[in-house]
């Protein structure tokens, strides 16, 4: 696994010395074949740090999957993220440009979708593209040859999809379903002969952190250390720290968020979250929820 810093200073000479190597190269090979195109797999998780993936240190979570990858190639330890809130980050990426730029700077507005794009200039260049997942933009996908995206936020179990050809509600766990989307694509909904590009957008591990049917009882046994951070004071931090919600106590629903039983007093928007949410679940899905958390709810209570 190669790790990369790479300061402001030495990218410009570095990226200048590529281009003329590059050049150089295709001068010098006019009369060779043209190399086949390199396939293109994005794959996108949502609202996480970076430690939270065992590549770049979590001790806690176990991603066996992602660290293969890594190990096979490369992390970046000094990259940074333009914009972290979650719709305008997907048009960041989309777009290169800052958020003031390209026009998302936050998650009510919409998406402009006829500005330049990477899918779009790969389109091009003779790829299809295929989207699926989480899109969370207010607007069609466009650049892609193929779409088929959350509603919204979507919800993790038995989401509702839509695509050019209508909306579809899937049983099932967003994660799993959203995999098997593309997996579809990759061995029967593409050009065998055209190179392409599949982002693939999980909704995980976004909030309300809603496990699925085989995970329900994964950290049972590991004690996950309380962090330095908890009971940090905000009140005289920047606006940025000051202004967001981030406080157990005051921004979190006991159901919704934290997985304890709701009583019959529950109302008002915490009740509208969980009946949306466990209450959209198969009855065969809710007894598998229960059986995970009626026991901690009872030693909670």
């Amino acid at each position: 696994m190669r790790s990369i810093n790479v300061g402001t200073q030495t990218f410009i000479p570095i990226l200048l010395l590529c281009a003329v190597l590059t050049l150089g190269i295709q001068r010098g090979r006019a009369e060779d074949p043209p190399k086949k195109r390199p396939n293109i797999l994005f794959i996108f998780t949502d609202d996480h740090a970076n430690n939270a993936i065992g590549a770049y240190g979590s001790k806690i979570n176990k991603t066996p999957n992602m660290d293969r990858i890594a190990n096979e190639g490369m992390i970046f330890r000094n990259c940074f993220c333009t914009n972290s809130i979650c719709a305008p980050s997907r048009a960041v990426i989309l777009t290169g440009k800052h958020s003031h730029i390209n026009g998302k700077i936050d998650n009510k507005n919409t998406f402009d979708g006829s500005q330049q794009t990477f899918p779009k200039l790969l389109q091009q260049a003779g790829y299809e593209t295929a989207m699926i997942g989480k899109w969370h933009l207010r607007s069609d996908p466009t650049g892609f040859n193929h779409w088929e995206v959350l509603k919204g936020q979507g919800h993790y179990y038995n989401p509702e999809f839509f695509s050019a050809e209508g909306d579809k509600t899937y049983t099932g766990y967003a994660t799993d379903i959203t995999t098997d989307l593309a997996l579809d694509w990759l061995k029967s909904g593409r050009n065998p002969e055209k190179p392409f590009l599949l982002m693939c957008q999980h909704k995980a591990p976004h909030r309300n952190w809603m496990p699925g049917p085989d995970h329900l009882t994964l950290y049972d046994d590991i004690e996950i250390p309380e962090p330095d951070t908890l009971f940090d004071d905000y009140s005289n931090r920047n606006s940025g720290a000051k202004n967001q919600e981030m406080t157990i106590a005051n921004h979190m629903y006991d159901a919704y968020d934290l997985k304890v039983s709701p009583t019959e007093a529950l109302e008002g928007p915490a009740k509208n979250l969980w009946d949306n949410t466990y209450g959209r679940m198969t009855e065969d899905q809710k007894k598998l929820w229960d059986e995970a958390y009626d026991p901690k709810n009872q030693a909670f209570h």
